[in-house]
């Protein structure tokens, strides 16, 4: 097996980097998921409620920062945050997680582009906080991910599925990988092989990983990543072949072991 790709996504919901190298870090990627779009009430907006996420597309800032683009919109510089912190939480039900504003420009930047009043907010020490599940060591963190560091997928698994979707004659076919927004992608293992390695350790790599969980997906992966456009594949292939327990499954998320760099043609191990 082979790394075929590594992709970050620096706003939590918002357009994705792909990258040939990268260094993990004990929280995921660097930069992935570090900064978080909340609402007024100081929650997380994500995708399954503002698909115009998708619009905006952040870029690393020399020294520190992002600059965001979107066509039609001049570029946002925005440094990185050093003002008070706020307590926002990533979902309602999550526990507060202090973040620093980004500031007033960013804020009306924002809002106008997604047409809805919304705050962008930096993470700036993911060491303070732990993923806390069942899953999870004391000792790990991350960032505003989901719920775990990163999520590697399977290419054989999306050329399997998209398979299914031509049989079926679905014009929505053939989907993306970009549609499940994983940080790692991985080539040359068997259709579904993913399976297999839950509860195993996966070297990328010298970097070790840890395979906690199957990925149950939800509307986000609907949502073309270019333009917005919502349609209802892969969800209604997943619920009739990979509906485990009332969950569809697509990649499987990963806690990092170790730190360093790791590379696009890295081989991948599956260890014993």
């Amino acid at each position: 097996m082979r790394l075929a790709s590594l992709h970050t996504h620096p706003v939590k919901g918002c357009h994705r980097l792909d990258h040939d190298t990268i260094h993990v870090e004990p929280w995921g990627l660097a930069g992935d998921r570090r900064w978080l779009v909340i609402d007024e009430d100081g929650v997380g907006v994500t995708q399954r409620d503002t698909a115009a996420l998708v619009h905006i597309r952040p870029a690393p800032r020399p020294g520190g920062g992002l600059v965001l683009h979107a066509t039609g919109r001049h570029p946002l510089d925005v440094p990185e945050p050093a003002g008070d912190p706020l307590d926002v939480q990533i979902f309602v039900n999550r526990t507060p997680v202090a973040a620093a504003p980004a500031g007033p420009a960013a804020d009306h930047w924002l809002s106008t582009l997604i047409d809805r009043k919304v705050r962008l907010v930096w993470l700036a020490n993911p060491a303070d906080q732990p993923i806390g599940t069942e899953l999870s060591r004391p000792e790990d963190r991350v960032s505003f991910a989901d719920r775990y560091p990163m999520l590697v997928t399977n290419t054989a698994s999306l050329d399997a599925l998209n398979s299914l979707l031509r049989e079926a004659g679905d014009i929505e076919g053939p989907l993306p990988m970009n549609r499940f927004r994983a940080n790692l992608v991985v080539s040359g293992a068997d259709p579904w092989a993913e399976d297999d390695w839950i509860g195993r350790r996966l070297r990328f790599g010298n970097v070790v990983m840890r395979a906690v969980k199957a990925c149950a997906r939800c509307l986000v992966t609907t949502i073309d990543q270019e333009t917005g456009e919502k349609g209802r594949q892969p969800l209604r292939l997943l619920a009739r072949h990979r509906n485990r327990d009332q969950k569809l499954l697509f990649g499987v998320n990963l806690i990092p072991d170790g730190t360093g760099p790791i590379t696009v043609g890295d081989p991948v191990e599956l260890m014993p």
